[in-house]
């Protein structure tokens, strides 16, 4: 069981930079891959980006490569989003989750966090 809490969203104008931090708690964090997703009023939740267990590789949609990048901190069961130069169209609810292997999928993921708010104003 993995209880996943975000933090760190909140009003940015656009170009500037925020980073969402993803507090898990729970024995098993390590054995988890890593995900964040977003999602937009009346959509679906898109993924962003995800890591490995150990952190040996990371993944990203194309429309946030370049800009994010996401880390994990396994002694500290901490996630990490670093978003820089963003974009009006970055403004969504962040969530971050738990799965078996890194995949693009929101079905594979076995665990969220609640989410955290990010706007970006223009």
């Amino acid at each position: 069981q993995v209880q996943l809490e975000e933090s760190g969203g909140g009003l940015v104008q656009a170009g500037g930079s925020l980073r969402l931090s993803c507090a898990a708690s729970g024995r098993t964090f390590g054995n988890y891959a890593m995900g964040w997703f977003r999602q937009f009023p009346g959509k679906e939740r898109d993924f962003v980006a995800a890591i490995h267990r150990y952190g040996q590789s990371t993944f990203y949609a194309d429309s946030v490569k370049g800009r994010f990048t996401i880390s994990r901190d396994i002694a500290k069961n901490m996630v990490y989003l670093q978003m820089n130069s963003l974009k009006p169209e970055d403004t969504a609810v962040y969530y971050c989750g738990a799965a078996a292997s890194p995949v693009r999928l929101s079905e594979g993921y076995s665990y969220w966090g609640p989410g955290t708010q990010v706007t970006v104003s223009s």
